[in-house]
């Protein structure tokens, strides 16, 4: 049954349903968790371990004490920012640190008193729900295509593309030894070293690989992490080299919003943006303006 079979049966079956029950359906269709659990597989299984792994293994807000230039750009944001990353924390997590103690979605505008303002949360890791967006709803099929991602980091675009995309090739680029190591550690772990590789480099030396590569995912890759003049550099290294006519990339946020605030200017000809369909169900604990962030482009 596809789609539109689908919504003619579950229209049908409103339109029979005794008017005195009709917004208590309506209502259990919206909120209730056995919904969810029918969208729930083993692929997401896999993902959730992994996730619960890596919060063991990580400190609270992901990040390493080397980072110090995300640390600093964080400091520099107009409102207060942590770090609390999607993967490894979807907002039940969240919520269930709030309650602990743990984790706070707020922060004391005059120390002592009840005065408190909203902390703005960044992440850079998608999240499982994300992942799964962005795999089966952004991206086409990938059979005997290589994906390669930029700053792989915690590797979850690796793993996601290994349990929900057919890519015969899923490459990760850290400069982190730190990641590197834990990223291989999970890829022995959970028997995905046939699909997955992670190289730990400069994305800046893989010239080779950026030129063979069919899909670029590049999520939040480097306003946290370069000086602007470095950012400038390596965006122009990437659009020399990815140039294969109808690779795919893939960009969190848009390229504009990367670009502008650099006064680059993006290289005519070089890709066309292509239209995504944010309109899916993916579960409660999907956030559909997160999905919004997701772009896809085309090399032309």
């Amino acid at each position: 049954m596809d789609f539109n079979e689908a919504r003619a049966e579950l229209k049908q079956l409103l339109s029979r349903t005794e008017p005195t029950h009709l917004q208590r359906l309506i209502t259990w269709i919206r909120n209730s968790d056995e919904l969810d659990e029918l969208l729930s597989d083993n692929r997401k299984v896999i993902l959730q371990n992994i996730s619960e792994e890596l919060r063991e293994r990580l400190p609270a807000d992901a990040m390493l004490p080397s980072e110090t230039a995300a640390y600093n750009k964080m400091q520099q944001c107009s409102q207060p920012t942590v770090h609390v990353d999607s993967f490894l924390f979807d907002e039940d997590e969240v919520d269930s640190r709030c309650e602990e103690g743990t984790m706070s979605r707020s922060f004391c505008l005059s120390c002592g008193s009840h005065r408190t303002a909203s902390l703005e949360f960044i992440s850079h890791s998608f999240s499982i729900s994300e992942l799964q967006f962005l795999f089966h709803n952004v991206l086409p099929d990938l059979s005997g295509r290589m994906l390669v991602d930029v700053g792989s980091r915690l590797g979850v675009v690796l793993y996601g593309g290994y349990v929900f995309s057919s890519a015969s090739q899923l490459v990760g680029v850290e400069l982190s030894e730190e990641f590197v190591k834990l990223q291989n550690d999970i890829v022995i772990k959970y028997n995905m070293t046939d699909r997955i590789q992670v190289l730990h480099s400069d994305v800046c030396l893989q010239n080779v690989l950026l030129q063979n590569a069919d899909v670029l995912v590049m999520n939040n890759v480097f306003e946290f992490f370069m000086e602007p003049s470095q950012q400038v550099s390596a965006w122009r290294f990437i659009m020399e080299n990815f140039r294969k006519k109808g690779s795919l990339l893939v960009t969190v946020p848009s390229l504009q919003e990367s670009l502008n605030p650099l006064q680059e200017a993006l290289q005519p000809g070089w890709v066309e943006e292509l239209p995504v369909d944010y309109d899916v169900y993916l579960g409660r604990d999907s956030d559909p303006d997160s999905l919004r962030l997701i772009h896809l482009y085309r090399v032309l």
